[in-house]
């Protein structure tokens, strides 16, 4: 049948011929089963669907002052047409508006990254108290997620408002915040200290020491291959000349030898 083959849609009627021909004496518990629920006979796979990737803007309708919400559909073309799509038959990707966003924070600021994020949730609806027409929220720290966030709520509520507008006030707001807790630890520590808290080293003093450790280690270990690989090149070269110094009283004998033949 050519490239397609068709032996698991036929098994009934190969059952059949076979009892008719007495090539079996009974015909199996699932012939009538078969028959009654016929496996798909669609052999061809369609494409997926196209879903549109829309997103929410506020605009103000022109020479009035009314508001318009309205969807934007941002679905992106192939720039060739002749050119067939790849990966025609998997399924699409989800995509979501914050996911571009989030990319573009984390890519500016990739330190946010190593700080420890809490995943753990209650119900896993806590999205649903947040209100994001401000950035710091109750119970959430405040993170890069703040950020995107932040700037999603701009974009979708805030009339004529740019992606990059809303990237400068959820910047802004993020660093003003982040700059308030530093000087509230600064000043808490400061505060322990002058009651008499101790505090031990800190992270990063314990990492410079540990790198410094390894570092000299390194060098131990360097200068001994050094003095190996110089020891293999000897053993092939040879050892290097070494230049013998002149003898003193030889050298001022000759001398005295050269005057008395000048003399003569």
């Amino acid at each position: 049948m050519g490239k397609y083959n068709l032996t698991a849609l036929r098994v009934r009627q190969t059952a059949l011929r076979q009892r008719a021909n007495g090539k079996i004496d009974k015909l199996p518990e699932w012939v009538d089963i078969v028959g009654d629920i016929p496996p798909a006979q669609v052999v061809v796979r369609h494409q997926p669907i196209q879903h549109e990737y829309l997103r929410q803007r506020v605009r103000t309708v022109p020479g009035t002052s009314k508001l318009e919400v309205y969807f934007e559909s941002i679905n992106q073309r192939r720039t060739n047409r002749n050119k067939k799509p790849s990966k025609l038959f998997q399924p699409l990707k989800i995509k979501y508006e914050e996911d571009q966003l989030r990319k573009e924070f984390f890519r500016d600021h990739p330190w946010e990254l190593a700080r420890p994020r809490i995943v753990l949730e209650k119900s896993g609806k806590d999205f649903e108290n947040y209100d994001w027409s401000r950035i710091q929220q109750p119970g959430k720290r405040l993170d890069g997620e703040s950020v995107v966030q932040r700037q999603l709520w701009l974009l979708n509520n805030v009339p004529d408002m740019t992606k990059t507008a809303a990237y400068d006030i959820a910047r802004r707001e993020f660093y003003r915040l982040r700059l308030r807790q530093e000087i509230e630890q600064r000043v808490a520590a400061e505060e322990a200290e002058a009651t008499g808290a101790v505090f031990g080293p800190r992270m990063l003093d314990i990492s410079m020491e540990l790198e410094g450790k390894v570092y000299e280690d390194w060098k131990v270990w360097a200068k001994t291959q050094a003095q190996i690989m110089d020891q293999k090149t000897a053993a092939f070269v040879g050892a290097p000349e070494v230049a013998i110094p002149p003898d003193d009283s030889k050298v001022s004998v000759m001398e005295a030898e050269v005057e008395v033949e000048a003399v003569a």
